[in-house]
């Protein structure tokens, strides 16, 4: 079974799995651009496996198909044989040739036939390549041309098929192109771009791939023409780009220069030794800049290739800490022009709020633009909504959710009135009572060391809060329980809505780390209802579930579970995307949900790792991740788990 499967993320960013008649390509992945002809390739592509984890490749069926040599060799014996590689192949149509020479003397049919006889493994769409500056008329009409390509492909090939998302500069082609070619392939492959990043223009690349973005199926995986540099990895990803290639290796090295993370440098300049990879420990940099030309290249070609290989593994890595924005950022700093178009990026945060998780492990500034991430846009909505009708707040110094000061801090006056408060944050005002909650609660920015909270003494903190009132019209007393109990109903409201708050925290208790004193759980009738991590969010045990299913209208908060998954849920098991019946349009990525059966009765409670608007187009993956349960008897022995889903990990 070949096909796309999602296994974790970092919001549009995706580590995923295509099956390919060739094996698995682990995602996000780089196919590094092998010449078809062996003679003409300074790294060979089983090397680029062996020693650098490069499972999968490019290589142009075109150059292949118009050098007869090449073309009887892959005709005889198959690409994989003529590039020496036992892995997937990839192979590209002569769009890029169409590109750089004006034409190409080959037919969309007769290039996906050959690219089918030669046992590519993904076969791509020989479309029209649109240039950046297209007029809109031209482009539409090119792309007309394009989609009928695809649809003709689809028609004749059975295998994995990459079909191009065109459009030029235009936002609505590029989505008319995205929808289309979701359709049909089952990689879409983001193209007219190359000129784009060869000339640094990257905001207009974010523009393209903002308009492509939304329309693009999450059940295909996502290729972006020609991201060879690695410095432009991490804002790929961030758009939720699979799949890159790079022929960046070779001409780089071609020109003399060497590929960091952050730019490159003539190998010339170097003079200190200022990489130890395994490369360089065998022949240090500044012995490589004395060799001559001939040598030089292919050393330099495997070493911009270990490069390339070390970011993309970066950004795996960034993708399951939940830190890719960080990464990204850091990035930008390269370049001016990679920093604007990350601004770009940050300018559209309808893009990445579906699928925006509902939390991360932390939240570190990298400069003042971190500011700006889709997770604080969202903070801002939720704490506009969260303040409408509520009396104004009085300011508070920086403040910590201890019980020490919290103590002196009334929640109401002496005639019984009602106070609010708000302490300064990085990211603004913020109630007291949600200081703990992502992004505000794990944020670590630099205001944190230029002006780093410190311990205020009671005496001090009676004195900054008596300040704001008459005397006398504060009343004396310990306001720790109340305090305790206010921010219990506040992070219920801000999590499931005050109709819920205002129902459950009457019989709710909170409890506060003794080390640090922050709210920690919230339990009822004696038992563990809510447990709140670092990031201050109330997720719900299964016996929390049952509270809130009682309190919530059908339909919200919910994932319904088909009929021949309900034993299996219930019973503890992951449920997959394609046993999804429904699920509500609020959710995100990360946040929990109670999954039902179709009668509404709750089978479990969990984490979704797709957004609802996913579920229905992935046929494969999990779709929410069950951290409670009904635990009812699991299904009887001979029963198995729903046709078609033995083969996923539980």
């Amino acid at each position: 079974m070949t096909g796309f499967e999602l296994l974790e993320r970092d919001g549009l960013a995706r580590l995923g799995r295509l099956v390919t008649p060739h094996g698995p390509i682990e995602t996000p992945a780089l196919l590094p651009v092998v010449h078809p002809d062996p003679a003409r390739q300074p790294v060979p592509p089983e090397e680029m496996r062996r020693r650098f984890g490069l499972g999968a490749v490019i290589t142009s069926s075109y150059i292949t198909w118009r050098t007869p040599p090449l073309r009887a060799a892959a005709q005889r014996d198959g690409i994989h044989r003529l590039i020496g590689f036992s892995g997937p192949v990839m192979t590209d149509s002569g769009a890029f040739q169409q590109h750089a020479y004006g034409s190409v003397e080959v037919g969309p049919e007769e290039i996906l036939a050959f690219q089918q006889a030669i046992g590519s493994d993904i076969a791509t769409v020989l479309d029209l390549f649109t240039e950046p500056d297209t007029p809109f008329d031209r482009a539409a009409s090119a792309l007309e041309t394009t989609i009928a390509r695809s649809t003709a492909a689809r028609a004749a090939r059975s295998g994995l098929l990459a079909v191009p998302v065109q459009g030029g500069p235009h936002p609505e082609l590029r989505a008319r192109s995205a929808r289309a070619a979701s359709e049909l392939g089952d990689v879409l492959a983001i193209g007219g771009v190359v000129p784009l990043l060869e000339q640094y223009r990257f905001v207009e690349l974010v523009r393209a791939l903002v308009a492509a973005r939304p329309a693009l199926s999450p059940g295909a995986a996502v290729h972006l023409f020609g991201a060879g540099h690695p410095m432009t990895f991490a804002l790929a990803a961030l758009f939720g780009v699979d799949l890159v290639d790079s022929s960046a290796y070779q001409k780089f090295a071609r020109r003399g220069r060497l590929l960091l993370p952050d730019g490159s440098v003539p190998v010339e300049d170097v003079a200190e030794p200022f990489c130890r990879c395994a490369l360089c420990a065998q022949r240090p940099l500044p012995e490589v800049a004395r060799l001559p030309p001939t040598e030089r290249e292919p050393w330099l070609a495997l070493h911009n290739l270990l490069t390339s290989a070390e970011e993309m593994a970066r950004v795996r890595q960034a993708i399951r800490q939940g830190t890719l924005w960080e990464l990204a950022e850091r990035r930008a700093g390269a370049h001016p022009a990679l920093r604007a178009g990350l601004e770009e990026a940050k300018r559209h945060p309808a893009v990445f709020l579906p699928t925006e998780p509902a939390s991360r492990r932390s939240f570190r500034e990298v400069d003042r633009s971190s500011r700006e991430r889709p997770a604080v846009v969202r903070f801002h909505r939720r704490l506009a909504a969260y303040r409408a009708g509520r009396p104004a707040a009085h300011p508070i110094g920086r403040l910590a959710l201890r019980p020490e000061y919290l103590q002196h801090l009334p929640l109401e006056d002496s005639s019984g009135q009602p106070l609010r408060w708000e302490t300064s944050s990085a990211l603004g005002p913020v109630p007291v009572e949600l200081t703990d909650l992502y992004p505000v609660g794990p944020y670590l920015g630099v205001d944190e060391f230029v002006d780093p909270p410190r311990h205020r003494p009671p005496r001090a903190m009676r004195e900054e809060v008596a300040a704001q009132f008459p005397p006398g019209s504060l009343p004396e007393r310990d306001w720790t329980e109340a305090w305790t109990a206010y921010q219990v109903r506040a992070v219920l409201e801000w999590e499931f809505g005050p109709a819920v708050a205002s129902s459950l925290a009457p019989a709710a208790r909170g409890e506060r780390s003794r080390r640090t004193g922050r709210l920690r759980g919230i339990a009822g009738d004696g038992v563990p209802w809510f447990v709140l991590g670092t990031d201050g969010i109330p997720s719900p045990t299964f016996r929390g579930a049952a509270e809130l299913h009682r309190r919530l209208p059908p339909g919200q908060r919910r994932v319904v579970v088909r009929d021949d998954a309900v034993p299996f849920v219930a019973s503890g098991r992951t449920l997959f995307a394609r046993f999804v019946h429904s699920a509500d349009p609020g959710l995100v990525p990360g946040a929990a949900a109670l999954l039902v059966d179709g009668q509404d009765q709750l089978l479990a409670v969990g984490r979704l790792l797709l957004a609802p608007h996913e579920m229905p187009r992935l046929s494969r993956g999990v779709a929410v991740r069950v951290t409670g349960h009904r635990r009812s008897p699991a299904p009887p022995a001979e029963e198995t788990e729903p046709a078609g889903e033995a083969d996923l990990p539980d």
